[in-house]
């Protein structure tokens, strides 16, 4: 007891950072039992050198993870890209297609011009499906909510027919996959 008294008394007198070692009382020495253990471990070189390897691995697998993320992001950033594009042209592949229907359904009068049309259209369906997109096959398919969108329920033809989708009033287009258009279907019941 007398040994904290002194200490305590002694560094009254003087603030720590002007008390050096020669400065202290002879008979008492620091209690540094914790410091001590602390810093045996920090000292050691083979414990630094864990403790760098252990921190180094870290930072490794934490770059390497950031960089395939963003690998993949803009794999799927260019698989995507053109999505508004080919969502704002699927409305002309429509008339396409309905005006070859019109010119099927009266009786073909001038087939020069149709030729012509059925060439730009099958041009146009190409470098789109070159792009990556795709027409969903609904007719006879079981609705799905995933790629179909039901426009209305009628009584379905024959019995086998329940549940699925027996008329396509819009189709759905997928790009890369991904659905940019559902299709508008009538299901039956």
């Amino acid at each position: 007891m007398q040994k904290k008294s002194k200490k305590k008394q002694y560094k009254e007198e003087l603030p720590d950072d002007l008390m050096s070692k020669e400065e202290m009382p002879s008979d008492e020495e620091p209690d540094m039992n914790d410091e001590t253990e602390e810093a045996g471990e920090a000292e050691d070189p083979q414990y630094k050198i864990s403790e760098l390897n252990d921190r180094y691995l870290r930072l490794y697998s934490e770059f390497d993870n950031y960089r395939k993320r963003t690998l993949k992001e803009r794999i799927d950033l260019s698989k995507t890209a053109s999505a508004e594009v080919v969502t704002d042209l699927l409305p002309v592949l429509d008339d396409f297609e309905r005006a070859i229907k019109a010119f099927s359904e009266n009786g073909g009068s001038d087939s020069s011009l149709k030729d012509g049309i059925i060439l730009i259209y099958n041009k146009f369906l190409n470098i789109l499906t070159q792009k990556g997109l795709q027409q969903m096959k609904t007719i006879g398919e079981p609705f799905d909510t995933d790629f179909h969108e039901a426009i209305t329920e009628i009584p379905s033809p024959t019995p086998d027919l329940k549940g699925k989708v027996v008329d396509e009033v819009e189709k759905g287009y997928l790009l890369n996959g991904k659905v940019i258009r559902y299709a508008k279907v009538v299901v039956g019941s």
